[in-house]
């Protein structure tokens, strides 16, 4: 059982650390383009969030590519299985159970899970950081701090 943590955690932190390095990329990439003056600020601001969305989504296939190798590596599943598959199943916590893990395995699904949901939550808050932050620039809502009452 202790060897699945450590490889688990092993997996997780590769992850962490790709994820850490794609948030600092997007976000370095939607500031420059939410600074950017336009005259459609709308249309701009949905480019934005399209492209943070796109780079996050290659930036989770590659996670789940770290856990079908790591799947491959420990033979976690039997040889016949496709491992990109059940990597996917269980990151996104979808959980079909048409691939199991061979027994000796059985934790590295709900690990697999842990970090998804770890790493969908965290997608969730650049998005909404990136949202946040290019509204303001744009001036399509009211800067932090600053009052909104009209008389």
């Amino acid at each position: 059982m202790i060897l699945q943590f450590l490889v688990g955690t092993l997996a997780s932190v590769i992850n962490i650390g790709l994820h850490a390095l794609v948030t600092v990329v997007a976000v370095g990439i939607a500031r420059s383009a939410g600074l950017r003056h336009t005259e459609w600020p709308r249309l701009h601001l949905m480019g934005v969030m399209i492209v943070t969305a796109v780079v996050l989504k290659v930036a989770h296939t590659v996670e789940i590519l770290v856990w079908a190798a790591t799947y491959g590596i420990v033979q976690a599943a039997s040889a016949d299985s496709d491992l990109l598959y059940f990597a996917f199943v269980n990151y996104t916590t979808l959980g079909y159970g048409d691939i199991t893990p061979v027994r000796e395995w059985r934790l590295i699904g709900p690990l697999t899970a842990m970090n998804g949901v770890l790493l969908f939550g965290w997608s969730a808050a650049i998005l909404f950081e990136v949202l946040r932050k290019t509204l303001e620039h744009l001036g399509l809502t009211e800067a932090h701090g600053s009052s909104s009452h009209r008389s």
